[in-house]
């Protein structure tokens, strides 16, 4: 049976204007492998809320889970939660329930509960919590779309309050195989092995060092005895070495 499949939704312009390097996607990934969850698209958009409704309706009709970052915190660029509660035709407004978690953490830091930080109790009705143990603004699932912060301590936070909840599949294991031969060299008998082994994924990464040209070959399954067998033959047929 094959394993729950995902994508990942990053929203804001400073990702796409290049002021902000997006962290998240790497850390997701890595997590989402260790529970066997294949992370099969991943979309960046501006904070434009067409351009976020139609990236939900997209991705949600095609994956088993969504996964957004960015986008909900409290000045007037922060769409996000808008636009998922009208992607999913859900009313939003303050939520009794994450506007007391937001008072009872400004209380105990003796900060104002103003109009803007009460913009991020903002949920859609309907919509499950994600807790936040650094800055309580909590996230939220609704759906298949899970709603987290951008700042990358807050998303792994989140992430690790939601994961244990979600249906994980198979863990994907990999080897890599380094060999140093160009490219063209080695992907005749590459592509037999990767045909012959469909229920691997077998890539080529090349690289140059001192001048040389190489690559490494990762194959990833969730077989982990199948995986080995791929990378001794690579090792034994074509001079390879696993790393």
């Amino acid at each position: 049976m094959p394993n729950p499949t995902a994508a990942m939704l990053v929203i804001g312009d400073e990702i796409l204007s290049g002021r902000t390097r997006d962290a998240n996607m790497h850390h997701l990934a890595g997590e989402l492998t260790r529970v066997g969850i294949d992370l099969k698209e991943v979309r960046v958009v501006s904070d434009d809320r067409a351009a976020i409704v139609a990236a939900i309706d997209d991705l949600r009709a095609g994956f088993d889970n969504v996964f957004t970052s960015g986008g909900i915190g409290p000045t007037h660029d922060d769409i996000t939660a808008d636009c998922i509660a009208a992607a999913l035709g859900a009313p939003i407004d303050v939520r009794d329930d994450a506007r007391a978690i937001l008072q009872a953490h400004y209380d105990r830091a003796g900060i104002e509960m103003n109009e803007a930080r009460l913009r991020m109790a903002r949920i859609p009705d309907g919509a499950s919590l994600i807790d936040n143990p650094i800055s309580a603004a909590p996230g939220f699932t609704l759906g298949n779309v899970h709603v987290m912060a951008g700042v990358p301590a807050i998303f792994n936070a989140m992430l690790a309050h939601i994961l244990p909840t979600l249906t994980g599949g198979a863990p994907v294991v990999s080897q890599t195989v380094r060999i140093d031969r160009p490219e063209g060299d080695i992907a005749g008998p590459l592509g037999a092995l990767a045909k012959a082994n469909p229920e691997l994924s077998v890539g080529s990464y090349p690289f140059m060092q001192d001048g040389r040209y190489g690559s490494n070959i990762v194959i990833r399954g969730t077989d982990a005895g199948a995986v080995a067998t791929v990378a001794a033959a690579l090792q034994a047929d074509l001079g390879g070495e696993i790393v």
